[in-house]
């Protein structure tokens, strides 16, 4: 990676930076106690069902195993990007070492993809658990389930080792400010000293490819329950088959939803306030509300929850 400056910069770059979210000093500490409280809330509450989950002999099923695995990823996630907000909260150069800026975006674009494959893995286990019930122990077993995780975990961090690849030789002119709370890839590539549309279309395919293929599967596999579910003869089925699917498309709603809005289409260009928003909704404000729907949705993870809170 080579840099250059500006005239007007002489001075070594040593870094980007971040502008993150720019108000006076009492507002900059405002926001350090808000998001420090936000990400205390988040690991405590997927901490909470990872726990829940190792400890309650009734979760270790597939379907909580899956469920544990994501909240851990959700740690993982939120940790990609919160510590250095906040200390960019208190800093008064909001520096971030090339290094730093690069492993945080590949980290984070890497857990978001993981993310996807997630959500996908776990529709597909409520697809077999509802539409082929009679199959489902022999399909879903605990070494379906492990292999399955490992290749989420995988697949998503090999697929954006190529975006890396792309841009760390690349050089960078002129400014070095970012304006987000993270390195996304649209104001890093507005940096680099000579255009190169290619660079960017592979850049917006790499993201757009997995979230609309894995979103259309979700939705597909969701058609199918559904349908399944409407054709259960009793309400109390029907409501038992609605709740164990009613956390995790609340999941995907809040996910995709802010997801699809930043990266579903390739040509998409977004002003830096609403793309601060629309990342700050899928990449903190989901993590925080995830363990709320699942353990106000169901019933068994609540009562888990419960016992575990008492020990």
């Amino acid at each position: 990676m080579k840099i250059s400056n500006t005239p007007n910069n002489s001075n070594a770059i040593t870094g980007f930076i971040l502008l993150g979210f720019p108000c006076p000093r009492e507002g900059q500490i405002l926001l350090f106690l808000l998001f420090s409280v936000v990400y205390l809330l988040t690991l405590m509450g997927n901490g909470s069902i990872i726990c829940a989950v190792r400890w309650d002999q009734r979760l270790h099923t597939p379907m909580y195993t899956l469920l544990a695995n994501f909240s851990f990823l959700e740690i993982c996630y939120v940790t990609s990007t919160v510590p250095n907000m906040l200390a960019n909260f208190l800093s008064d150069t909001k520096v971030i070492s090339f290094s730093g800026c690069f492993l945080q975006f590949y980290f984070f674009f890497s857990l978001g993809c993981t993310e996807s494959f997630f959500l996908s893995i776990m529709a597909l286990d409520r697809y077999l658990a509802i539409c082929r019930p009679l199959h489902y122990p022999t399909r879903m077993t605990g070494r379906l389930c492990t292999n399955l995780v490992v290749s989420c975990w995988a697949l998503g961090f090999l697929w954006f080792l190529i975006p890396i690849i792309i841009v760390s030789p690349m050089s960078f002119c002129g400014s070095r400010i970012i304006d987000h709370f993270l390195c996304d890839p649209g104001p890093l590539l507005a940096l680099i000293c000579k255009k190169a549309p290619v660079v960017e279309l592979v850049f917006s395919t790499l993201n757009a490819v997995p979230i609309i293929i894995l979103f259309l599967y979700i939705m597909g596999s969701y058609a199918l329950v559904l349908r399944t579910v409407l054709k259960v003869p009793s309400a109390a089925g029907r409501r038992k088959a609605f709740s164990t699917c009613g956390s995790h498309l609340a999941v995907v709603s809040l996910f995709y939803g802010s997801v699809l809005v930043m990266y579903g289409s390739p040509t998409t260009e977004h002003k830096a306030g609403t793309q601060k928003i629309v990342t700050l909704f899928y990449s903190v404000v989901t993590p925080l509300l995830n363990p709320v729907i699942y353990s106000l949705r169901n019933k068994d993870m609540k009562n888990a929850l419960q016992k575990f809170l008492r020990i």
